[in-house]
């Protein structure tokens, strides 16, 4: 069966404030010693499964140029541009019309733009597993990653027997947990029944399309007028007519907490989210103080520190577990452990119309 690749790429990753902006967000951003930007390196990923013509991106209207720009290969017509974000469910709803247009069926793998992998080929491995899992029956098929310490951060996924009838090595899903405290984390890990939520999914078009009508009766119906016009001059009208309309919620709340026949394949491919700031410490090496530095720095008795800078000197002198990120119009100083309240400051500038630091 066909296999196609829905990449989702339309974030803003506030965390990554003051580098990630509305108008340049962290899937377009180089965050390794790579050069590549996080999309780019996604992509790349992929290319050994999916040819590059049955790659799907799903993103802001407002990106289109920078799509067009980062990812030429990528041919024109598989960016599908929302007129307005809501959320992952009727995001994939809108690319499996795009895609059910191409083929009568095929295979969906479903994405992040900006997540990071260390082991490319055994990745490449556990989405073959999980395709061909996916291609049996009706099944719904998340990668669920072994974790190895209690991220409080993520949702996660508990798994019960393993489904021997698949290839690779695929367990029933039983829950999809939110994301918990620190104690209840520590317990999920002990227990060896829980991955962490990675948001990558596996299923067939027909099948996801089957539980949209079931479960979301309302998009399903938005979604095939939508497809109806795809390729005709309405296209764009009857998208930015019904689209909006949609409610805004997850795959997992729309889909996945109510289907059957979900299954989970754990991948152990150094997977990581880079979801704030720290996630540098698990992706470039540190100097022998601790400190990951990247710009014009000078440090005297500074040791634990992230700083990102540009041109201009940084110089600091007596810090620890300190961010510092220094843009042309903004710089941030922030507590290591705070890293989750960047968001509080661009609400706080949203509140006082400071619009162009966004």
């Amino acid at each position: 069966m066909q296999k196609t690749a829905l990449i989702m790429a339309g974030g803003r990753g506030e965390r990554f404030w003051p580098r990630s902006r509305k108008n340049m967000p962290k899937q377009f951003l180089s965050l390794t010693d790579e050069g590549k930007t996080m999309i780019q390196l996604t992509i790349e990923r992929l290319l050994p499964i999916v040819d590059v013509k049955d790659i799907f991106i799903a993103t802001n209207k407002d990106y289109l140029a920078l799509m067009k720009e980062q990812l030429p290969d990528i041919p024109e017509e598989n960016i599908i541009c929302e007129p307005i974000g809501r959320n992952t469910a009727p995001c994939i709803a809108l690319a499996a019309a795009h895609i059910s247009k191409k083929y009568d069926d095929a295979i969906m793998m479903v994405l992040p733009s900006d997540h990071l992998v260390k082991y490319s080929s055994m990745f490449q491995t556990t989405l073959r597993d999980a395709c061909d899992v996916a291609m049996e029956g009706d099944n719904l098929v998340t990668i669920g990653i072994t974790p190895d310490y209690p991220e409080t951060g993520y949702g996660y996924i508990k798994f019960v027997n393993e489904y021997s009838e698949g290839n690779g090595r695929a367990f029933k899903v039983d829950s999809f947990v939110e994301k918990p405290d620190l104690e209840k984390a520590k317990e999920y890990i002990a227990s060896d029944e829980y991955l962490w939520n990675s948001g990558m999914f596996m299923w067939k078009i027909s099948t996801i399309l089957q539980k949209i009508e079931a479960f979301m009766p309302d998009v399903y119906e938005g979604i095939m007028e939508i497809r109806n016009a795809l390729g005709t001059s309405m296209q764009e009208d009857v998208l930015e007519r019904i689209f909006p309309k949609f409610p805004s919620i997850s795959i997992d709340y729309g889909i996945m907490e109510k289907a059957k026949n979900i299954y989970t394949i754990p991948g152990t491919f150094g997977w990581d989210d880079v979801g704030s700031w720290l996630a540098l410490e698990r992706i470039k090496r540190s100097n022998e103080y601790g400190n990951i530095v990247d710009g014009n720095i000078v440090t005297i008795n500074t040791k634990n520190c992230i700083i990102q800078g540009t041109g201009k000197l940084i110089a600091t002198v007596g810090l620890d577990d300190l961010i510092i990120v220094d843009t042309e119009d903004a710089t941030l100083i922030c507590d290591k452990d705070q890293t989750y309240d960047i968001k509080k400051v661009l609400e706080n500038l949203k509140i006082c119309n400071r619009n162009e630091y966004l």
